[in-house]
């Protein structure tokens, strides 16, 4: 008899310091199959993080000691991994500091669990996704796009994006022109099964994406979506 090998677990770090919270979404993830471990300030997460090298991290913007940015920065210093920031703050600035330092996405407090594990799950499939053959180099302007080394570059000079925001530009640039509605974009690029929500979460990642590579490189359709601009062209805010 010929054995099936199992799937792979993947192991999630939350670094939560309300412990109801953390015991609440450690039970839901463990009910789901994945392996979790528990950091409860930042200091910890960052110490946990770098021992066990999980495949994604839950973490808490408001946190004692250092905050969920400074974790952030610090546990995506040597190593790209997923990151699902949790906030009780909804302003556009605060989500954008926290995509801007290497966040993929983010949820406002109070968040249902179905939604929760629905968007763990998306982040896990988008960086398996990651290891697929690539495509060809993408040259638009002064912009490069590199898939095989997952670099993009202006004007020769390196821009750090985020995973995610490496996956939406290069989506777009697939199809210069073409544009794609936030849902198609939630659906594509996040692996949303369910794309009507979380529009924010599109607009956020553009407007990180503008300010590392310029105004010019993604233009809004007022009332529609995105696409990919000409460099060198002004693109609407």
């Amino acid at each position: 008899m010929r054995l099936v090998e199992a799937a792979p677990t993947a192991t999630i770090v939350i670094v939560e310091d309300e412990a109801a919270i953390a015991d609440a979404l450690a039970a839901r993830l463990r009910a789901e199959g994945f392996v979790v471990e528990i950091a409860s300030d930042g200091l910890r997460g960052v110490e946990l993080c770098e021992r066990i090298a999980p495949d994604l991290v839950v973490l808490d913007v408001m946190l004692p000691g250092i905050d969920g940015h400074e974790v952030c920065r610090r546990i995506q210093r040597d190593r790209a991994v997923p990151v699902l920031m949790l906030t009780a703050l909804d302003g556009e600035t605060d989500l954008l500091v926290g995509l801007g330092i290497g966040a993929d996405d983010y949820m406002t407090k109070p968040f249902s669990q179905r939604e929760f594990v629905a968007r763990v799950r998306a982040l896990l499939r988008r960086s398996q996704r990651s290891v697929e053959p690539a495509s060809k180099q993408i040259t638009a302007g002064p912009v490069t796009i590199d898939p095989e080394r997952r670099e993009v570059r202006r004007d020769g000079r390196l821009a750090h994006l985020t995973p995610t925001e490496f996956d939406l530009v290069h989506r777009l640039a697939l199809r210069p022109g073409v544009v794609f509605t936030r849902e198609q974009l939630l659906e594509e690029v996040w692996g949303y099964a369910d794309g009507s929500a979380g529009a924010r979460t599109v607009d956020s990642h553009v407007a990180a994406v503008r300010r590392k590579l310029g105004a010019d490189v993604l233009r809004t359709v007022q009332g529609i979506g995105y696409a990919f601009g000409t460099p060198g062209q002004a693109s609407t805010p």
